[in-house]
């Protein structure tokens, strides 16, 4: 259910050091102007609380937040957030240490440098490093058990769960967003540094880059709930219950060390891997997805978004800028604000005027509650014209009579369905009844449509034998 906005087109080159240099068209971002566009962003999209940071070649612009977590206190530059599958970028990182260091091979199988991988499905052999990294295994949320998955305890168990597994597509040839990648990829760090993934991080990327208060769930206390979205009106809830101690979502951090990350990335301050790794970071391939970064829309951003189910996030970098953007929320709900927020700071920073984030979660929220007591309304008014709809189907034929209930059926087996539908929607990712109740007020309204069609059904059919 995870929403992943990474769009793409390919840019040619890397973020050189010297991007702290203006290109022409930039603009000077201050923080008051930033903190201006923040007020007006949570005013228009009603987050809880959001935190960003904002940084320019070797510097941080700015870094803050606003509103509250769930336990009443403020949120700032210092506020733990989840940043869901902007963990993949700091992954794909720690994979091209090894890959420096020697320890792994970008293009030899999975099963050479890890062989406890195995999946019910010879292909699997011909999986690499890079076809993990670039999305481009093979594997799928439809061939793997993501139940199995969730219920994992270590990366060990979850590598473990694939045995039976199987593959969409040969290796290489298509891509295909799964998180399946990056867990067996963080598995892949553990196996080639002998240490655990979680102290891999902490010593060889967060350390390095001053990182102190960044950490996964496994090696730091688990942040505040988040919220949920019911309505219009904010519900504090714990995040979901799965598998969180993997490399495609794992990641704790604050504004304040997002920005130490981002001018790590811009290729100012302590660097991880080389300028060439930072290339094959960032190379497209296929579905124009390099590893763990992809590109915005009009070609001209390094980016990459992260939905859980309580919390949101949306990092970029402007090679031709040489700004940074990050931006969280302790916040979900049926429309991601933190991607629009990070293009509104991105638009600022070329001197352009940032467009305001709609109101899309409210404006979706209402029509799905009108639709919600319009539905309850229509299927006690199917009751009480069951009658009248029997008297009219008199003398006509069993199948005419089915054929006219159809309409009143329809919604109750879409709403049996509903998972897997929802799975449809999104591109084949696994839906749960579990999932769907983050975003209440989809569900209740298809729900509440499901339950007329019932009870006009039932009236009808009694009404249609009770005249017999």
């Amino acid at each position: 259910m995870h929403r992943v906005l990474i769009t793409a087109v390919i840019i040619v080159g890397l973020v050189a050091p010297s991007s702290a240099v203006a290109a022409p068209g930039s603009a000077v971002l201050s923080p008051a102007a930033i903190d201006d566009f923040l007020a007006k962003a949570m005013d228009s999209t009603g987050l809880p609380g959001i935190s960003l940071v904002v940084t320019r070649g070797d510097s941080v612009v700015h870094a803050t937040g606003a509103g509250q977590d769930s336990q009443g206190n403020p949120i700032t530059a210092d506020s733990p957030m989840r940043i869901a599958s902007l963990s993949k970028s700091i992954t794909a990182t720690a994979v091209m240490m090894l890959v420096e260091d020697g320890h792994l091979s970008l293009d030899r199988p999975v099963v050479e440098q890890l062989p406890e991988f195995r999946m019910d499905d010879a292909r699997a052999d011909r999986i690499t490093v890079r076809h993990l990294l670039n999305q481009t295994s093979g594997l799928s949320d439809r061939t793997v058990d993501i139940g199995a998955t969730d219920h994992a305890r270590s990366l060990t168990d979850y590598v473990a769960t694939m045995r039976t597994g199987a593959l969409v597509a040969e290796p290489g040839t298509r891509w295909a967003y799964c998180n399946v990648n990056y867990d067996i990829a963080a598995r892949l760090v553990e196996a080639a540094s002998g240490r655990d993934f979680d102290d891999f991080l902490r010593e060889r990327v967060f350390g390095p880059l001053g990182m102190t208060a960044s950490g996964t769930d496994a090696n730091l206390p688990a942040p505040p709930d988040g919220f949920t979205s019911l309505f219009r009106q904010w519900v504090p809830r714990p995040e979901l219950a799965g598998f969180l101690g993997g490399g495609a979502g794992s990641v704790i951090t604050t504004a304040a060390d997002m920005g130490r990350w981002l001018i790590s990335n811009t290729g100012n301050g302590p660097q991880l891997v080389t300028a060439q790794s930072l290339t094959t970071m960032r190379t497209p391939v296929l579905h124009r997805y390099g590893m763990g970064w992809g590109t915005e829309e009009e070609g001209d951003m390094f980016v990459h978004s992260g939905n859980l189910f309580t919390y949101n996030a949306a990092q970029a970098i402007d090679p031709n800028t040489g700004y940074g953007f990050a931006v969280m929320t302790n916040s979900s709900g049926l429309a991601d604000d933190t991607y629009p927020i990070m293009l509104g700071l991105a638009a600022m920073s070329r001197g352009q005027t940032p467009e305001i984030p709609g109101r899309t979660r409210q404006w979706t929220e209402i029509a799905l509650a009108v639709t919600t007591v319009a539905a309850l309304g229509l299927g006690v008014l199917g009751a009480i014209r069951a009658r009248r709809w029997a008297r009219a189907r008199l003398g006509k034929s069993v199948w005419w009579t089915g054929a006219r209930l159809l309409p009143a059926v329809v919604p109750v087996l879409l709403f049996a369905a509903f998972p897997l539908v929802m799975s449809v929607i999104m591109g084949g990712r696994t839906v749960t009844w579990a999932q769907l109740t983050y975003y209440a007020p989809l569900p209740i309204a298809v729900g509440a449509v499901a339950a007329a069609g019932l009870v006009t059904t039932v009236a009808r059919l009694r009404s249609v034998s009770s005249r017999g």
